[in-house]
C-alpha cells in the first residue's frame, strides 16, 4: 500500500434487535459456547437481516415487518412455544384407565346409597349378628323369597297384602375362606316356637323374619348373622339391568298367579339355553309345577332358583355388564331387604364374587310326614341334618 494513498472507506453498519434477541442484545449472548467460525456467521447474517438505521432509504427499522430467518448451520434451534403434545398411545392408555376407574367409582357410590336407602329395620325385630366384616370373617346368611302375591295379581283365591309364607329358604356361609350353599325344602316338618309341628316355610306366616330366624336356628342348632329377604316386585328389575341373563336347564310350562288366562303370567321355557328376561326369571324362580314334568318336587325348585343365581353372577363377571354396572348397582340393594349396611352388603357380594359357586346342598327328606293340622310334609332324620350342617360350617 502506497503511503500518498489516502485512508480506505469503512461502511459502518449498528446491529438493532434481532428476531433471535433477548431483551435487546445481542444473538451470540445466547449461546456463548459457540465455535469462533459459526460466531462470525451469525454476526454476519445478524448486521444483514438488520442493518443500522443510517442505512441508505431505510426507514425505522422497528416499525418495518419481521423477516422470517433460516436456521444457520450449526447453530442450535430454540425450543418452540405453545406447540400441543402428540397424541401417544400411553396417554390414550391413561385415559381409558381414568375413565375405568371413574366408571367404577360411580357405580361404587350409587350401590352404597342404595344400599343405605333400601336398609330395612331387621336388626330391631331379631337378634343378628357376631360375625365380623363378610369379606374376611366367615358369616352365615339367610336368604328367604316369599309368596307373596304382588300387587294386581288376579289369580284366583290369592290373598294380596295377607301374610305369606317363605317360598325359598336358602343358608349360605361366606367369608373368610368359607363358601357353602344349604338349602332347606319349604314342606320340611319341624317344631316352630310357640305354634308347634308345621312346615317351615309357615314360621315366617305366623311370626315374619324374627320367628322365621329362630326356627331355623333352633331347627340347626345354628346361629344366624345376616337376613336378606327377596324383594319379588323389585326383582325383575336388577334381571333387566343386566339386560337378562342365559338360563340353561330343561323345558318348562308353569302358570304362575293362575297363568295369563287368570290375570297372572305362563312361562314356556325350550330345553336347553334360552336368554330371558326378569319377568321370565321371576316367574321360573316361582315355578313349582311344571307342565313339562308332573314329576318335579319342591327340591328340582330349589336346583333351578341356584341355577338362576348361577346365571346372574355369570353376567355380572361377563363384559356385557361393564357398561351397566351403573345400573345393576343400582337395582341390587333394590331386589332385597337386609339388616345390613350398605359398606357390609358390599363385603357380601365380594365374597361371593371371589368365592366361586360351590354346589347347593339340600336337606335330603326320607320320606314323608303329616302336621298335627293334617297338612303333608317332608321328613329329615337327625342324622342327615347333622351331616349336612357339619358340611355346610366347614365350608
Amino acid at each position: 500500500m502506497n503511503p500518498s494513498d489516502p485512508p480506505p472507506e469503512y461502511k459502518k453498519y449498528r446491529s438493532g434487535p434481532s428476531f433471535l434477541k433477548r431483551g435487546g442484545g445481542s444473538v451470540l449472548d445466547d449461546f456463548p459456547d459457540l465455535p469462533e467460525r459459526d460466531r462470525d456467521r451469525a454476526g454476519e447474517r445478524d448486521a444483514h437481516d438488520h442493518p443500522g438505521d443510517d442505512e441508505p432509504g431505510r426507514k425505522d427499522f422497528r416499525r418495518a415487518p419481521r423477516r422470517r430467518r433460516l436456521p444457520l448451520p450449526g447453530l442450535p434451534r430454540r425450543p418452540r412455544v405453545g406447540v400441543g403434545r402428540a397424541l401417544t398411545i400411553g396417554r390414550v392408555v391413561r385415559w381409558i384407565v381414568l375413565a375405568v376407574i371413574g366408571w367404577l367409582a360411580l357405580s361404587l357410590v350409587l350401590f352404597l346409597i342404595s344400599a343405605q336407602l333400601q336398609q330395612g329395620d331387621l336388626s330391631g325385630k331379631v337378634s343378628l349378628g357376631g360375625a365380623g366384616f363378610p369379606l374376611t370373617s366367615p358369616n352365615t346368611v339367610l336368604v328367604l323369597g316369599s309368596d307373596a302375591r304382588t300387587k294386581g295379581s288376579k289369580e284366583p283365591g290369592a290373598d294380596v297384602g295377607g301374610p305369606s309364607r317363605s317360598d325359598s329358604i336358602l343358608l349360605m356361609r361366606v367369608g373368610g375362606g368359607k363358601n357353602a350353599r344349604l338349602s332347606i325344602p319349604r314342606d320340611t316338618i319341624v317344631n316352630i316356637p310357640g305354634h308347634g309341628l308345621n312346615k317351615i316355610n309357615a314360621a315366617y306366616a305366623f311370626g315374619g323374619d324374627k320367628l322365621a330366624v329362630q326356627t331355623i336356628e333352633q331347627y340347626l342348632g345354628i346361629k344366624v348373622n345376616h337376613l336378606i329377604e327377596v324383594n319379588f316386585s323389585n326383582f325383575p328389575d336388577l334381571i333387566d339391568a343386566m339386560g337378562g341373563i342365559t338360563y340353561n336347564g330343561s323345558c318348562v310350562v308353569s302358570r304362575i298367579n293362575g297363568g295369563s288366562r287368570n290375570g297372572g303370567y305362563t312361562l314356556r321355557l325350550k330345553n336347553g339355553k334360552t336368554h330371558i328376561s326378569g319377568k321370565q326369571a321371576l316367574a321360573l324362580a316361582r315355578t313349582r309345577h311344571n307342565d313339562c314334568n308332573k314329576a318335579e318336587s319342591d327340591l328340582t325348585r330349589a336346583r333351578r332358583q341356584q341355577k338362576i343365581l348361577s346365571a346372574m353372577k355369570s353376567r355380572v363377571a361377563s363384559p356385557f355388564a361393564f357398561p351397566r354396572l351403573p345400573w345393576i348397582a343400582w337395582n341390587a340393594p333394590k331386589a332385597l331387604k337386609s339388616d345390613m349396611s350398605g359398606p357390609t352388603l358390599l363385603g357380601l357380594f365380594g365374597a361371593l364374587a371371589t368365592g366361586g359357586t360351590p354346589p347347593t346342598h339340600i336337606l335330603k327328606p326320607d320320606g314323608a310326614e303329616t302336621a298335627p293340622d293334617g297338612g303333608a310334609g317332608l321328613h329329615v332324620s337327625d342324622a342327615e341334618k347333622q351331616r349336612d350342617v357339619a358340611r355346610f360350617l366347614r365350608g
